[in-house]
């Protein structure tokens, strides 16, 4: 498990997992792993009975979580919903793991998505070879999650198609999937529900029919709340990606790391942290999740091309690439800031001075 890029949920927090199990005190639903309560404990974090730590892996109301879990012991789906970067993906793949276990039974929602992606295929060879039967069925996460009675994960839905998202409307509502070529049907068993995400930059895109949204529970996940919230979220991301990548570097200081969350957020709402100054906006969504990338970014190049402790060189390139995408717009953006904003802040001449000498 040491060399993958990236352990699934339920690999890397095994441990963590374990100890919630063991100390479970609540009423545990059928076919969860664990107790909504002790679900929401693994996703705050918190202190066991034992003395055992577990870590946060969401960071903000602790309200929201609950809610999210509770809809998941209903005939509700639930549907996370939001901005890029607000942690959509990484909220149901965690409330995933801890309700079922795994986390690996997902649809990746594209445009050019089939019916067949989301309720079952063929296997064409044996489909030709021996015509409809059990044999030829392939299974699709969802159908996988309705045997099993597990959590099955639909991330970016409205990038589906609008008679596509509408096959799950039988799945949600009847608990059934038909499967008139065999004359038969699939029948969930108690556990299984659907988390499924949406970013609002696609409103307008492939919006859900008002049958589909009476299906679902929806649970909007905002940005951060203060610059504190943002900068502690993107510190343990990147711990955690240092940790898996081994790269040759110190970890970045708080500093920086805070550094980058006030430029991101000064942007993103147009506005200086102190009030003080309106700014113009770039086109980006300058995420936290694209903090984290930006960061993530400028310990690699701290570590391979730099002394390894990370500096403002290393980081404007990341930046830049995220705050400007179109190059044209962006651009005025960018040196408006720099100009108004970071040339006259105490202790960013070097920010100042590293874009400068790259643009």
């Amino acid at each position: 498990m040491m060399n993958l890029l990236r352990q699934h949920a339920e690999q890397q927090f095994a441990e963590e997992l374990h100890e919630l199990k063991k100390n479970e005190t609540n009423p545990v639903p059928e076919n969860w792993e664990m107790s909504p309560q002790s679900v929401v404990t693994y996703l705050m974090g918190g202190t066991l009975k034992n003395g055992f730590e577990v870590s946060p892996k969401y960071i903000g109301n602790r309200r929201l979580m609950e809610i999210a879990v509770a809809t998941l012991v209903t005939d509700r789906a639930l549907l996370l919903y939001g901005l890029p970067g607000t942690a959509k993906s990484w909220v149901s793949e965690h409330i995933a793991a801890a309700v079922s276990g795994d986390s690996t039974l997902i649809v990746q929602g594209t445009a050019g998505i089939g019916e067949e992606a989301i309720r079952y295929g063929w296997n064409y060879a044996r489909l030709l070879a021996e015509g409809p039967s059990e044999g030829a069925l392939v299974q699709t996460p969802v159908m996988k999650a309705m045997q099993e009675g597990k959590i099955a994960r639909i991330e970016e839905l409205t990038r589906i198609g609008s008679d596509v998202q509408d096959t799950l409307i039988t799945i949600l509502s009847e608990k059934t999937l038909p499967i008139p070529e065999l004359n038969k049907e699939v029948q969930a068993i108690r556990g299984f529900n659907v988390i499924a995400t949406a970013n609002n930059r696609d409103k307008g895109v492939n919006d859900l029919s008002s049958a589909l949204k009476r299906r679902f529970n929806t649970v909007i996940l905002p940005l951060p709340d203060s610059i504190e919230e943002e900068t502690d979220i993107v510190r343990r991301r990147v711990e955690s990606f240092e940790k898996v990548m081994s790269l040759p570097s110190e970890r970045p200081a708080l500093e920086e790391i805070r550094r980058v969350v006030t430029i991101f957020r000064e942007l993103r709402q147009g506005v200086t942290c102190d009030g003080k100054s309106k700014l113009k906006s770039p086109s980006g969504t300058l995420s936290t999740a694209e903090a984290i990338s930006v960061v993530n970014n400028g310990l690699a190049m701290a570590g391979y091309f730099g002394d390894g402790v990370i500096h403002a060189e290393d980081l404007v390139s990341g930046i830049l690439g995220a705050v400007i995408k179109d190059p044209v717009q962006d651009k005025v953006v960018w040196q408006e800031y720099m100009e108004t904003v970071v040339k006259k802040r105490d202790g960013w001449k070097d920010i100042y001075r590293a874009s400068r000498d790259f643009i």
